[in-house]
């Protein structure tokens, strides 16, 4: 019965799956980008403080790039809150198998162990 639950259950696994891996690959692009805005963010107060740019350039480069890394904070707090609830509604899913699996466990149809109970 196990074998065809789970080949019942393999397409939305496999897209489960799938789903999940393009999740990695976001948040490692994700990071990746925070990353290179962070190391610019260095450059620039390097750059200022040897003259190469004025107050005014670094301040106009400064607000671009803290508005990027706002940006990305954003996305990834929301994919965090997606994901916590996908998670939430995963776990009740599971709980409410787990249940169904526990019953079948306790009582298989035809070998109850209630004498009045017995066909």
């Amino acid at each position: 019965m196990f074998l065809v639950d789970d080949l019942l259950k393999a397409p939305f696994t496999a897209l489960l799956w799938v789903f999940k891996e393009i999740h990695k690959s976001v948040q490692q692009e994700t990071t990746g980008e925070h990353e290179a805005i962070t190391r610019a963010l260095s450059e620039l107060y390097m750059k200022l403080e040897t003259g190469l740019i004025t107050e005014e350039q670094f301040e106009a480069q400064e607000s671009q790039l803290l508005d990027r890394l706002d940006e990305i904070e954003l996305r990834n707090e929301e994919l965090a809150q997606a994901a916590a609830e996908q998670g939430d509604e995963e776990e009740d899913e599971e709980d409410e198998e787990d249940e169904e699996d526990e019953e079948d466990e306790e009582d298989p149809p035809g070998k109850s162990l209630d004498p009045k109970r017995t066909q």
